[in-house]
């Protein structure tokens, strides 16, 4: 917290003041956003279908979902994974208990370049973060998929604790996942 220190006042002492009456300042340093990469065979259209309207068929929700973060130990799981592949669908987490719960909302859409979601797969009163996917065909073939999960900031300071380390290690195996499916569509 800034706060502004009054050289002197009318009794000679010093005080805080702080910045804003009546309200805390904050300054949130950056946070630096998740960056991973990935070149699969794929050409960039196939890639982009695959990564987008077909996510419930790669995405690991026995390690990544709402189910096994939110509902551990019940007899609850995934019974499927669903891409609204379009400018403001949602990515939804249908459940073997009935209830459908939400993971993103596309927020940009430009097939077969990149994709923008608010990211929010979770209940707590936090808002999205972002995570943008882009898809460049290489000159030797194939296509450079690239992730930024950015907006940490946004994110109170111990749930963005709690989620940060989870998430730059998860993507890794998510696209380890993407890479293979990939593989397997291109044999």
């Amino acid at each position: 917290m800034s706060h502004d220190r009054d050289a002197g006042n009318a009794e000679g002492g010093t005080s805080p003041t702080p910045l804003l009456e009546g309200a805390a300042h904050i300054e949130e340093a950056p946070v630096e956003p998740i960056r991973r990469t990935v070149t699969v065979r794929s050409d960039l259209e196939r890639a982009f279908d695959l990564f987008t309207e077909h996510m419930g068929s790669w995405w690991p929700v026995d390690a990544y979902s709402r189910a096994v973060s939110e509902f551990e130990g019940e007899d609850v799981e995934v019974a499927r994974l669903e891409f609204q592949a379009r400018m403001g669908g949602s990515i939804l987490e249908h459940m073997s208990n009935g209830r459908t719960l939400p993971w993103a909302e596309v927020m940009a859409w430009r097939p077969p370049h990149s994709v923008l979601m608010a990211w929010r797969p979770h209940p707590f009163p936090e808002p999205p973060t972002e995570v943008e996917v882009t898809f460049a065909a290489r000159e030797r073939g194939g296509t450079l998929v690239a992730l930024e999960h950015r907006g940490w900031e946004l994110l109170s300071e111990d749930f963005r604790r709690g989620l940060y380390e989870i998430y730059a290690r998860g993507w890794i195996t998510t696209l380890e996942c993407f890479a293979a499916a990939a593989e397997r569509d291109t044999a």
